[in-house]
């Protein structure tokens, strides 16, 4: 047990050797910690993560998005028992809309995947996007990195839905998987392209019923669009499948096809490229974040912007001198150096 500032005692935070053991609690713990905003929390977070590190990368990492009502979480339920039942390990991390009143997770996945939350080789964690921009909570990429040294086989990221989702989690992901509705030509017209071609593998859910039919179309028209856009990777060649999460068929298609992804990104060495440029790009998405924090929370900027803010609103100065002034008042007072004379 540790003091708090108030004098009160708390639970001593979790530790590396307990998360590598595979513990739930302590794994659950850290995550809690690593989403903490306050400066100890991050400074005992950032010491853990380094801890761990050596013990991550062994994971295959898997971004899942698609259009509200598509079924994501019922097809990671129907998928996680799937792998499972053949003796892999998952980890879901679930990024949730948050509320506007208490800026917690609404949609509660453990409640949506229900069967999947009491698979011992499951562990599930929702996280409230809390206005992070891409659906995906900003300390997503940390929670991945425990979950990995916990020993999951395969940690699946769940996003909010279409948007900028998909470029966020592709670029925390080994593959981007998107989920599509049966619906043909209306559903494509629906879904940007860009969004589509960002996925290594595109999922036609809902396969069964009266559905079937429909998805079929919707496959091959899913097809045909991939085969007219530029693959992203040179070793890979995006795949459009179906499947139905109600009837389980179609989801060890889409397991084989994750590792012929695998195999052909680690035969290639795209795999240690592909995860090199994604550490590099979050050490200064880190950077951005902390830069921008530090700005805000400078009294002297602080001063400053509220004259400025009126200044530009009032058309009286443009808004990227405005941000010139500014910058030079923080880099001023953050290294000591002289400052300039702004004009309001």
């Amino acid at each position: 047990m540790t003091a708090t500032s108030k004098g009160r005692a708390r639970a001593a935070p979790p530790s590396a050797a307990q998360i590598m053991r595979g513990d739930r609690r302590a794994l659950a713990r850290a995550i809690t910690l690593i989403e903490s905003t306050r400066p100890d929390h991050r400074v005992e977070a950032e010491a853990l993560l380094e801890a761990l590190l050596p013990a991550t990368g062994g994971s295959i990492r898997v971004g899942i998005s698609g259009p509200p009502g598509v079924g994501k979480s019922s097809f990671i339920e129907a998928f996680g028992l799937t792998l499972i039942a053949a003796g892999r390990s998952l980890a879901v991390l679930a990024v949730d809309p948050s509320s506007a009143r208490s800026g917690g997770s609404i949609l509660g996945d453990k409640t949506r995947m229900e069967r999947l939350a009491r698979e011992p080789a499951a562990f599930i964690r929702p996280s409230p996007a809390g206005g992070a921009p891409g659906g995906v909570a900003r300390r997503t990429r940390e929670a991945m990195l425990a979950c990995e040294a916990a020993g999951f086989a395969v940690v699946l990221i769940e996003t909010v839905g279409v948007g900028q989702s998909e470029a966020a989690v592709a670029e925390m992901t080994d593959l981007f998987m998107l989920l599509v509705q049966p619906g043909g030509g209306d559903d494509l017209q629906g879904i940007k392209r860009g969004n589509v071609e960002l996925a290594d593998l595109v999922v036609v859910t809902k396969a069964d019923g009266a559905l079937a039919a429909a998805a079929a179309r919707a496959e091959a028209d899913y097809r045909a669009a991939l085969g007219l856009l530029r693959p992203v990777s040179k070793h890979w060649r995006p795949r459009v499948m179906a499947c139905s999460a109600l009837e389980g068929s179609g989801l060890e298609a889409v397991w084989r096809a994750i590792e012929a992804h695998r195999e052909a990104f680690e035969a290639s060495g795209e795999l240690a490229r592909r995860r090199a440029a994604q550490a590099q790009a979050w050490m200064w998405s880190e950077l951005r974040d902390g830069l921008t924090a530090a700005l805000k929370e400078n009294a002297a900027v602080a001063a400053l912007a509220t004259r400025l803010e009126g200044a530009v609103a009032a058309g009286e100065i443009t808004p990227g001198t405005a941000a010139r002034q500014l910058q030079e008042v923080f880099l001023g007072t953050a290294v000591g150096g002289r400052k300039r004379s702004a004009r309001s």
